[in-house]
C-alpha cells in the first residue's frame, strides 16, 4: 500500500480550495481500498515509504498504488499521550496488549507539553521509576521497581545499548519506552529493574523552531528540519539541533549544552530499507553535590536547594561529550518473513571536576558521637576535596541480527524470532586527583576559600573490558484467538576482565548462562488480556567503594529472577489501563563490616514485591492523561549483617503515585490546561533503615495554546513545576557505596513558543 499519512496537525494554515478537493478525493479512495483491512487501534503505525520499523512478517501489499499523501506538522494536536505498541520488550514493534510485560510509553506530545529536557523530567510520569543519584550538572541514574539501573546496559536507543553515563538529548526522540522488570531475554546482561529505550524521530517533511526561557533566565533554541525526496520519496533526512544556556537554581552551577542529530532513511527497494542515526552532545555544567547524613544519623535541616556545597572559585564544570551511532538494515524476505541487522556505537568522555564535599575525616568534630568518617559531622562540618578525573571514557559497541517469521503447524500459529548478538563494554579511567584541601560547614553563609591541590591526574588506562555473545529465540504460539504461549531463551557467554594501572588483570570472569522466559496470555475479548510470566536475568556486578578493603573492585555478574502477573484493557481504543503484580529477587551487594573495616560482597538475597496500576490516553474529547501508582516492598534477608535484614531498602518508597493531564477548554479554541501531581512516600536513607526522609506531594500546572502566526502553526506553552515551592528530598540513593541526599528543584516556570514554517 503506497498511501501513507504522516501524523501531525496543520493548524490555522489556509489551503486552496482545489488542493482540498484533491486531498479529500485521495483520502476517500484510500479509505475505500483499505476498508477490509481497517484496524480498531488508531495508534497502530503504518508501514511508510521511509521504512518504519515493524515486527514479524511484512503484510501483503496491494497491487493498487495510490498517490502519496503527506500531512506535515509538529503533531501538537494528535497525540493522546497513548501508544498501543512498543519495541522495548520485543525485537520490533508489538502490541502492548499482547506483550506480557509492564511497559509505559511517554509520547512526544507529553514530552513537549511538559517541556522536558532531562530524563528525570520524563520518568516522573511513571510511579515505578525513581531518582537514584541524579545531581544537578552530572549524568543521572534511576531505579525501576526499587532496583538501581545499570549504566552499562540499562539504556538503549532504538533497541541498541548505549553508555548510560550521559544525559541523552530529547530533541530528536519520538518517545521514551520504559520496561519494568527483568529484560534478560531482550538485552542479555542488564539490571533487574528494567530498561529505558529512546525511540528516535524518523525523517518527514517538517520544519519547526522552538524558543524557550525560564524564570531564572535560561535560554533555549531548537530546530527540527526534515524532508522526503526522490521520485518516490525513497530518501529522507531529519536534522535536530539545539543550544541551551543553563541557569541553574543552584548558585554558581550554570552551564550550557549543544546538540545535533541526523536521521536518514533510504528505501533501497520495496523489500530493503536502511536507517541511520547519529547524535552528538556537548554538555558542561558545574555539578551540585549532595548532602550526607549529619553524624551518619540525622537529615540536614534548614538547608536550601540553591546552595552549592563546598563552592570554590577554582572548581571547573563537569564536561560530558557523547556520541551515539545507530545503523539498521531491514529486509522483507517473503510475505511472512522479515530480517534486520543493526549495529551501534555509544561513546562518552567525561571530564569530572568538582570541589567535592565528602565526610568529615579531617575535621575536629568528626568523632563526636562516633561519626564515621564518610559522613558529615553531627554539627554539619564536612571536608572539601579537589576532585579531578579527566578523560573518563565509557564505550558500548553492539551488533545484532534478527530473523522473524510466521508459520503454522496444524492448528498452531507460530510467530518466531531468532537472533544473535555481540556486545562489548569498555571503561578507561585514570586514578585522577582526589585530594583534601580544607573543611567547611553546611550552615556557613560565606564559604571558606582554599587553594587547590598541586597534584596532576595521571593518564587514563583500561579498567574494564566486558564482552558478551548471545543467541536467542522466541516463539509465540497461538492456540486460538484467546490463548497464546510465549516461550523464549537467550544463551549468554560473558567474558570480563578488570585491570590495574600496570595492565595486569585483577579479575577474570567467564560465565555461561541460559536466560529463559515463559509467559501465558489469555484474551477473553479483543480489548482485554491477562498474562503471567517467569524470567531469569544476568546483571553486571557492582564496583566496590574506595573505603573498602577491595576498593574499586568489580564484582562478578549475578543472577536475578522474576515472576509477574497482569491485566491490560484498551477502553474504546483510546484509553489503556493496566495492572501488574510482581516478585523479583537478586543477590544482595553491600559493604559488609568486618574486623578489618569493610569488604564489598555479594551475600544474602534482596527481594522486591509490588503492585503497579497505570492508565494512559483519552478519557473524553477534552481530557487526556497518564496516571500510575506503585506499591513496593523491598527487603534484604540473610545478608550476614542483622541490621540490614527485614526492613525497607534504601531509597525505595513503599508508595509512589503520578498523574499528568491536559484539558482542552471548549470555550477557547486551541487552549488546553495542563497539570500534574506526584507523590512519594517516605524513603529510608540508610541500609539500617533507621533514618527516613519525609513523604512529599508536588503539583505542576501549565497551559498550551495553539494558534496561527503569519499563516503557520504556532504553539505557546507555559508550565510551572513545583507550583507551591515545596522543599523536599528527591533522592537519597547511593553512588559507589556512599549515601547522598539531594534536594528537589524549587518552583520553576518555563515559557516556550514552537513555530512551524
Amino acid at each position: 500500500m503506497a498511501n501513507k499519512i504522516k501524523s501531525g496537525a496543520v493548524t490555522g494554515s489556509r489551503v486552496a480550495r482545489q488542493t482540498r478537493r484533491k486531498l479529500l478525493i485521495t483520502l476517500i479512495a484510500a479509505a475505500t481500498a483499505n476498508m477490509a483491512h481497517a484496524q480498531s487501534d488508531s495508534d497502530q503505525p503504518n508501514k511508510s515509504m521511509t521504512g518504519a520499523r515493524q515486527s514479524g512478517p511484512a503484510p501483503a501489499v496491494s497491487e493498487t498504488a495510490l498517490p502519496t499523501v503527506t500531512v506535515t506538522g509538529a503533531g501538537t494536536g494528535a497525540d493522546s499521550y497513548r501508544r498501543s505498541s512498543a519495541s522495548i520488550a520485543t525485537f520490533g514493534d508489538a502490541s502492548l496488549l499482547d506483550t506480557p510485560a509492564s511497559i509505559s510509553v511517554i509520547t512526544r506530545g507529553q514530552l513537549d507539553d511538559q517541556q522536558s529536557r532531562l530524563l528525570s523530567e520524563v520518568v516522573r510520569n511513571d510511579a515505578a521509576v525513581g531518582d537514584n543519584y541524579a545531581p544537578v550538572g552530572y549524568y543521572e541514574n534511576f531505579t525501576i521497581r526499587g532496583f538501581a539501573l545499570d549504566l552499562a546496559s540499562s539504556y538503549q536507543i532504538n533497541g541498541m545499548s548505549i553508555a548510560g553515563e550521559q544525559n541523552v538529548a530529547l530533541e530528536n526522540k519520538e518517545s521514551v519506552e520504559i520496561l519494568k522488570g527483568l529484560a534478560g531475554l531482550q538485552s542479555g546482561m542488564a539490571a533487574p529493574g528494567g530498561l529505558i529505550n529512546y525511540v528516535t524521530k524518523r525523517p518527514a517533511d517538517v520544519r519547526s523552531v522552538t524558543l524557550e526561557t525560564d524564570s531564572r533566565g535560561s535560554r533555549y533554541l531548537a530546530a527540527d528540519i526534515g524532508a522526503l525526496f526522490g521520485e518516490q520519496k525513497q530518501f529522507g533526512i531529519r536534522i535536530n539541533a539545539a543550544h541551551e544556556t543553563l541557569h541553574s537554581y543552584v548558585n554558581d552551577a550554570d552551564g550550557e549544552r549543544n546538540f545535533a542529530s541526523l536521521a536518514a532513511d533510504w528505501v533501497i527497494t520495496p523489500q530493503a530499507r536502511l536507517q541511520f542515526d547519529a547524535e552528538y552532545q556537548h554538555r558542561q555544567q558545574r555539578s551540585a553535590p549532595g548532602y550526607q547524613l549529619l553524624g551518619g544519623t540525622a537529615i540536614p535541616s534548614n538547608v536550601s536547594p540553591d546552595k552549592l556545597l563546598g563552592a570554590q572559585p577554582w572548581a571547573k564544570p563537569v564536561t560530558i561529550n557523547s556520541l551515539n551511532l545507530n545503523l539498521r538494515l531491514d529486509l522483507d524476505l517473503a510475505p511472512d518473513w522479515h530480517a534486520y541487522v543493526a549495529a551501534s556505537r555509544s561513546r562518552v568522555v567525561i571530564d569530572d571536576n568538582s570541589a567535592f564535599p565528602y565526610g568529615c575525616g579531617y575535621g575536629s568534630t568528626c568523632g563526636e558521637g562516633g561519626t564515621p568518617a564518610r559522613y558529615f559531622s553531627a554539627s554539619g562540618d564536612f571536608d572539601i576535596y579537589d576532585y579531578r578525573f579527566p578523560d573518563d571514557t565509557r564505550r558500548n559497541d553492539q551488533l545484532q541480527a534478527v530473523l522473524q517469521g510466521r508459520f503454522d503447524t496444524g492448528k498452531l500459529r507460530h510467530d518466531l524470532t531468532l537472533g544473535a548478538s555481540t556486545f562489548r563494554r569498555t571503561v578507561a579511567q585514570s586514578d585522577g586527583v582526589n585530594e583534601y584541601v580544607g573543611s567547611d560547614n553546611i550552615y556557613n553563609p560565606n564559604p571558606i576559600v582554599y587553594a587547590p591541590s598541586t597534584a596532576t591526574p595521571d593518564a587514563s588506562y583500561l579498567r574494564l573490558d566486558s564482552r558478551q555473545k548471545s543467541l536467542f529465540a522466541v516463539d509465540r504460539l497461538s492456540f486460538n484467538p484467546q490463548w497464546q504461549l510465549i516461550a523464549g531463551a537467550r544463551q549468554v557467554w560473558v567474558n570480563e576482565r578488570a585491570f590495574d594501572i600496570s595492565g595486569a588483570a585483577t579479575r577474570t570472569t567467564d560465565k555461561t548462562l541460559l536466560l529463559p522466559q515463559i509467559a501465558l496470555v489469555y484474551k477473553p475479548q479483543a480489548d482485554l488480556s491477562l498474562y503471567t510470566s517467569y524470567s531469569k536475568g544476568l546483571t553486571m556486578g557492582g564496583q566496590a567503594p574506595w573505603w573498602t578493603e577491595n576498593a574499586y573492585a568489580f564484582l562478578a555478574p549475578t543472577v536475578s529472577r522474576q515472576i509477574e502477573a497482569g491485566v491490560k484493557y484498551d477502553w474504546r481504543g483510546q484509553l489503556s489501563l493496566s495492572a501488574a503484580i510482581f516478585q523479583m529477587s537478586k543477590p544482595y551487594e553491600y559493604p559488609m563490616p568486618d574486623a578489618g573495616g569493610f569488604s564489598y560482597v555479594q551475600q544474602g538475597t534482596e527481594t522486591h514485591r509490588g503492585i503497579e496500576l497505570s492508565a494512559a490516553g483519552q478519557v473524553s474529547k477534552q481530557l487526556r492523561l497518564t496516571a500510575s501508582l506503585a506499591l513496593i516492598q523491598a527487603r534484604a534477608e540473610d545478608t550476614g549483617t542483622a541490621a540490614y535484614d527485614g526492613h525497607q531498602a534504601i531509597n525505595v518508597p513503599r508508595l509512589r503515585a503520578a498523574l499528568y493531564a491536559a484539558y482542552a477548554v471548549p470555550e477557547v479554541a486551541g487552549l488546553s490546561l495542563l497539570g500534574g501531581w506526584q507523590y512519594s512516600g517516605s524513603k529510608a536513607a540508610t541500609r539500617e533503615g533507621n533514618v527516613d526522609v519525609p513523604a512529599y506531594h508536588l503539583f505542576n500546572a501549565g497551559l498550551r495554546y495553539k494558534t496561527s502566526w503569519w499563516g503557520r502553526s504556532t504553539v505557546l506553552r507555559l508550565s510551572v513545576d513545583n507550583l507551591f515551592d515545596k522543599r523536599y528530598w528527591k533522592d537519597v540513593g547511593e553512588y559507589i557505596g556512599d549515601g547522598y541526599l539531594h534536594l528537589g528543584a524549587p518552583r520553576t516556570a518555563r515559557l516556550s513558543v514552537q513555530y512551524d514554517f
